[in-house]
């Protein structure tokens, strides 16, 4: 059964894609194009979900994504 994570995606100064999934603590990927992050972070939560298997942590984090919001300092 498929499953579906969201990925907070940042570029950094060197124009690298940075996707971060909140759901999954830890999941961390890049990429130098959006392609190229997508391939990366599917195979990192692929990874992160085989780990948390391992280590029996089957109850996932109570972490649920709600969205972004933009803050004016």
């Amino acid at each position: 059964m498929a499953r579906i994570f969201h990925v907070l995606i940042e570029q950094d100064e060197d124009r690298v894609y940075i996707g971060r999934v909140p759901e999954l603590r830890g999941c961390v990927s890049q990429g130098d194009t959006l392609d190229e992050l997508l391939k990366n972070i599917k195979e990192a939560i692929e990874l992160c979900l085989e780990v948390q298997e391992s280590n029996q942590q089957v109850a996932e984090e109570n972490i649920k994504f709600i969205g972004v919001q933009e803050v004016e300092v």
